[in-house]
């Protein structure tokens, strides 16, 4: 997604740590270079006994030119590198018994929050990311939509998608066991997910929370009833 639509804040938010690259010391703010640049971070995240290596890839710049023509193809080929640099090391005669795997197997797309149709860029976009990787579109900066506008974006976002054959996960065509079927239906009618970041914590009702001050309240980012980041986090990590 492009600049400004909370990405860094997203990924903080996931893995309640700084994850991503926002600046390391307060009151600076870093420079997002004007170019697609991909930035990895890689951390290793460990949550009752069980760690996970988890890398971050960042895309600072997508869309922000005045001509965005062809501006996927520094992330395509990152994503395609990463596919054969998998295979060459797995048809070596002597291999090594652990590959590192470097291969990307998500894509959060962050899609503004207009309340109108997709834009051009972002279908053409997710068209050639949903064919290499697994997709899942997000409404960054739920907040400013009401209840109402969100219910109709998320039903002009689905309509875009099934009108231009963009395949976001969990794909139907993968769906081989019925209970599975059932329970990615469900996570399907709720794509795209109305998403909020917040790095940092209030108190509400005598607990720690994370979330956004507002001058009418607190938007909890993990109150389902707030937000849909508990599902992206679920679907992302469970």
């Amino acid at each position: 997604g492009q600049s400004g639509l909370g990405k860094s804040t997203m990924v903080n938010t996931l893995f309640k740590s700084k994850v991503s690259r926002k600046a390391s010391q307060p009151g600076q703010e870093e420079r997002i270079p004007k170019t697609v640049q991909l930035q990895s971070v890689t951390h290793v995240i460990e949550e009752k006994g069980v760690k996970m290596k988890l890398t971050v890839t960042d895309t600072p710049g997508f869309g922000d030119q005045i001509n965005n023509e062809n501006c996927w193809d520094p992330i395509i080929k990152y994503i395609n590198e990463q596919y054969e640099r998998y295979l060459r090391e797995e048809i070596l005669i002597s291999r090594k018994r652990k590959i590192p795997d470097t291969r990307v197997h998500g894509c959060v797309y962050f899609v503004p929050p207009t309340g109108h149709w997709l834009r051009p860029l972002d279908l053409e976009f997710m068209r050639r990311l949903s064919k290499i990787v697994n997709v899942v579109p997000v409404i960054a900066k739920a907040d400013t939509l009401t209840l109402e506008e969100r219910a109709e974006f998320k039903q002009r976002i689905q309509e875009d998608l099934k009108a231009h054959a963009i395949s976001v996960y969990p794909q139907e065509d993968f769906d081989q066991d019925p209970d599975d079927r059932a329970l990615n239906d469900r996570i399907r009618e709720k794509i795209p997910f109305a998403v909020v970041g917040a790095d940092q914590e209030h108190q509400v009702n005598g607990k720690r929370v994370l979330g956004r001050k507002t001058k009418w309240g607190i938007i909890e980012v993990e109150n389902p009833a707030h937000c849909e980041f508990p599902l992206l986090r679920d679907l992302l990590i469970r």
